[in-house]
């Protein structure tokens, strides 16, 4: 078993990097990193990736792969998701993967894991820091392109399902002005509520205890609810956020223009423009497990489907 490895998690908005080892029974982190290179950018509509989007994600794992070979990994794996898995011209995609990550491992290049995978990988990854005795969990992984919906436990995923909603597709999709109109938001709300409803339909999450969000949108609601002045991962790493006050996070940043977001603390750039689609989709998300299971507030996780790619290449527990 390799003593370092990378995992390379590549989705609809953003391309992340974690450099790790085997601790005592989990991870210890080395470099971690995200940039938000919008590969998704236009596949809903196309059904392809535009030119630019793959020389954006091209710049990013190239320099990824500098720091790989600096911390001496021994083993990568990249996984690719919702848009890739949409995208007509996915093999120009992987061919500039194969060259990259070539460099560190011969013959390396990115897969394209099913919902199902994905969600399992997320799943693994945000429990990780949680004491079992909190579960059963609802995990669910918000992402660009996608939203996975686990149930599980400390024994592991009892069901799974990943649904083709997420900021960046539902934005492109119903949310055209600036702020979005009551319309737009209306049409938006319709959408989610209808492929959410099929999310549930499939997991029973009856009996969970506890509600944990993960990516970007869902850790960027929790820094923005603590009022916090700058993004903390620190800070934000499996803090609680009521449902009355994410509600109001959520809609005071649907209803702002993207200039007013772009000035809020916490926001990155590159989430400024789809921030009000997820805040819409995790609306819905509150509403239906509270209704499903009387949970009253959300739990935030930095680790992921990142650390789960990582634990996968360790074979850690």
């Amino acid at each position: 078993m390799t003593d370092v490895v990378a995992a390379v998690d590549c989705g609809t908005n953003s391309i992340r990097l974690l450099v790790a080892r085997a601790g005592d029974g989990g991870l210890i982190d080395l470099h971690r990193e995200m940039r938000v290179v919008r590969l998704g950018q236009g596949v809903d509509a196309t059904g392809a990736f535009a030119d630019e989007a793959i020389e954006r994600t091209r710049v990013a794992l190239a320099d990824y792969v500098t720091i790989m070979r600096t911390h001496g990994v021994g083993a990568v794996r990249m996984v690719a998701t919702s848009a890739t898995r949409d995208a007509a011209n996915r093999d120009e995609f992987y061919a500039m993967t194969r060259e990259l990550l070539g460099a560190v491992v011969p013959g390396a290049v990115a897969e394209v894991i099913s919902g199902d995978e994905e969600a399992r990988l997320s799943f693994a990854g945000a429990v990780g820091d949680l004491d079992p005795a909190r579960g059963p969990f609802v995990v669910v992984d918000l992402g660009g392109g996608s939203t996975e919906v686990v149930m599980g436990d400390g024994d592991g995923v009892h069901a799974a399902y990943s649904a083709d909603i997420g900021c960046v597709r539902l934005t492109e999709r119903c949310l055209h002005s600036d702020p979005p109109t009551d319309v737009e938001i209306d049409d938006a709300i319709a959408v989610i509520k209808e492929l959410l409803g099929e999310a549930f339909s499939h997991v029973d999450i009856t009996g969970a205890n506890t509600f944990v969000g993960v990516a970007g949108t869902m850790t960027t609601l929790a820094a923005l609810a603590a009022d916090l002045p700058e993004y903390d991962s620190e800070l934000i790493h499996l803090s609680r956020v009521g449902f009355e006050d994410l509600s109001k996070v959520c809609w005071d940043l649907v209803r702002m223009p993207r200039t007013q977001r772009a000035a809020l603390g916490p926001m990155h750039p590159g989430r400024v423009d789809v921030i009000g689609g997820g805040s819409l989709v995790t609306l819905e998300l509150a509403e239906m497990i509270g209704e499903r299971t009387g949970i009253t507030d959300l739990v935030v996780s930095e680790h992921d489907i990142l650390d789960g790619i990582a634990l996968s290449l360790l074979d850690v527990d």
